[in-house]
């Protein structure tokens, strides 16, 4: 008779069957590992509030982790006895959570932008500019896919980002050759692996089942795959060419991957551009409010489009000649 699976396999389906993120489900299967460990393997049944305290206080004194590092944890803690165990006791509610310090993200010059950019080559100086150029996250641009791409019309679709919500961003006018060079590239590397009949690559949910030639189809393939087969982009190449150069381009400021994306829209903020259109759903940032982008520069203007449904908008091509002028087409909406 086989044995019922442990509390960590669980759990995992639980998290599986809500559709959370990998890195989410990674994040709190590592937390309830310590939580056990911690308490010397005792099972989380026979734990309550004070325990939970105790694994808390240990995190922020002794390991001094940062508040949202905490407020992490606790979530995965909050997911176990609710979700897993199925345990809803009143202490749930009333555990301390640990207050967030406001901080002013780290936005660079446009100057040190294009400095930096320089620096790069390659993928990286490709997905760099994209970071810059469109507004992305790291893990938003190495999940691309070449179907993802509508160069004659300037944009890229973002699917399943932060939320599980897709969005379109721009793509600016100076990045077209650089692209089509690219996809030149990765069609002949392509074709290879379809002559050695390789692997495909993964496609999401059940869409192997319902499409089973999808993960071999041009259209699906990533627009930058590695060259080993891996379950999960590996993000840490881009962001150590990144950090390498900022160091050579002298910027003293700790500046990172996602720090591009910030320079992406405080940039367009500083020229008056509508980071978010308030009147339709078409939206660079993926923010849950376009007033929360002012948090993110100096601007002192946001957008303010009109109870009518109008929306001002600015020449279409004006910054989209540079990858240091982020595009700024971006609302249909406007009239």
């Amino acid at each position: 008779m086989a044995s019922p699976p442990g509390l960590l396999a669980v759990a995992r389906e639980k998290m599986r069957t809500r559709h959370l993120a990998l890195r989410t489900e990674l994040a709190y299967l590592q937390w309830l590992r310590r939580y056990l460990v911690f308490h010397g393997r005792r099972h989380p049944r026979h734990l309550g509030a004070p325990e939970v305290e105790q694994f808390l206080t240990h995190l922020a004194v002794h390991r001094k982790v940062s508040a949202a590092t905490q407020n992490q944890a606790l979530q995965a803690l909050l997911f176990l006895y609710r979700h897993v165990l199925q345990i809803e006791l009143p202490w749930l509610d009333n555990i301390t959570r640990a207050s967030h310090p406001r901080r002013r993200p780290v936005v660079l010059s446009r100057a040190e932008v294009r400095s930096l950019l320089s620096q790069l080559q390659g993928a990286p100086w490709l997905v760099a500019n994209l970071l810059y150029g469109s507004g992305l996250r790291l893990m938003e641009a190495l999940r691309l896919r070449v179907k993802d791409l509508a160069l004659e019309r300037g944009e890229l679709i973002v699917r399943e980002a932060k939320g599980g919500k897709d969005r379109v961003t721009v793509l600016p006018a100076v990045l077209d050759p650089p692209l089509r060079g690219h996809l030149t590239r990765l069609r002949a590397w392509y074709e290879e692996e379809r002559r050695r009949a390789r692997p495909g690559v993964s496609v999401p949910f059940a869409l192997a089942r319902k499409y089973p030639q999808a993960a071999t189809q041009w259209g699906w393939q990533y627009l930058f795959p590695s060259a080993d087969l891996c379950r999960d982009p590996y993000e840490k190449t881009i962001q150590r060419a990144v950090q390498g150069a900022v160091r050579k381009a002298g910027i003293s400021q700790p500046a990172s991957s996602h720090t591009l994306r910030h320079c992406f829209a405080t940039h367009l903020l500083e020229d008056g551009t509508f980071v978010r259109c308030r009147n339709c759903s078409a939206t660079l940032t993926s923010r849950p409010r376009w007033s929360t982008c002012m948090s993110w520069g100096r601007a002192r203007t946001a957008c303010a489009a009109p109870s009518t449904g109008k929306a001002g908008r600015r020449d279409p091509q004006r910054s989209r000649t540079g990858v240091c002028e982020p595009a700024n087409r971006f609302c249909r909406h406007a009239s």
